[in-house]
């Protein structure tokens, strides 16, 4: 489990295709002497095993459906993408509780300056889209960030300056794909909403003390 806060912007060495996947290999200022194999780690919001570990790099095993469901299948040598350790119980949550499991990816639409902030339109799947509510918690490229508004192809977030230097944000442009998890509350409400049938009656709200 994450926070989408990130600890270091690492670049990609190397993606090796393999047969049903691939080898990820990743540099990082990440301290790895604290890093175990088999620890997990969000690259760009995504929850990878580490496999292995050489000095300052760390590699990961990719399955099939993580390069299906990821942007991990664009990503070249020198690709920088967002590093984060998975949370500690004495962690403190600064962002909103992330599980790394990808939704789907987005697209980049518009970028426009808001005062210091940048407001980036992301275009994304009605699949994802109805889990994203205004003001609501997301993460994208594995960035815990607020909704600022909903739109009918997609949504928006608004990134600070301390945001964007501190992440592969500052260096996004138009066209680029992301990754997208959508808050997991917004998904098990979604789920037992559909579980009622019939919907939410005067007399469901009796049976549960609510009217």
């Amino acid at each position: 489990m994450f926070s989408g806060i990130v600890e270091d912007v690492g670049t990609v060495v190397s993606l090796t295709r393999r047969a049903g996947g691939a080898l990820l290999r990743v540099a990082t200022a990440l301290p790895l002497s604290e890093v175990r194999i088999g620890d997990s780690v969000a690259v760009s919001g995504a929850c990878i095993t580490v496999t292995g570990k050489e000095g300052k790099e760390f590699t990961a095993n990719l399955s099939a459906e993580t390069l299906s469901r990821t942007t991990f299948g664009t990503y070249r040598t020198g690709t920088r993408v967002n590093l984060e350790r998975s949370l500690s119980l004495s962690a403190r949550l600064d962002g909103h509780l992330v599980y790394g499991h990808v939704d789907g990816t987005g697209t980049v639409r518009e970028i426009r300056l808001e005062g210091d902030s940048r407001v980036f339109h992301i275009q994304a799947d009605p699949s994802i889209m109805k889990f994203v509510v205004y003001k609501g918690a997301v993460a994208v490229d594995g960035v815990s960030l607020t909704v600022s508004s909903v739109r009918t192809d997609g949504f928006e977030v608004a990134l600070i300056p301390l945001t964007l230097g501190r992440t592969t944000w500052g260096g996004m442009r138009p066209g680029g794909p992301v990754n997208v998890e959508t808050d997991i509350v917004g998904k098990y409400v979604l789920r037992f909403l559909e579980g009622l049938g019939d919907g939410v009656s005067r007399d469901f709200l009796k049976k549960h003390g609510f009217a």
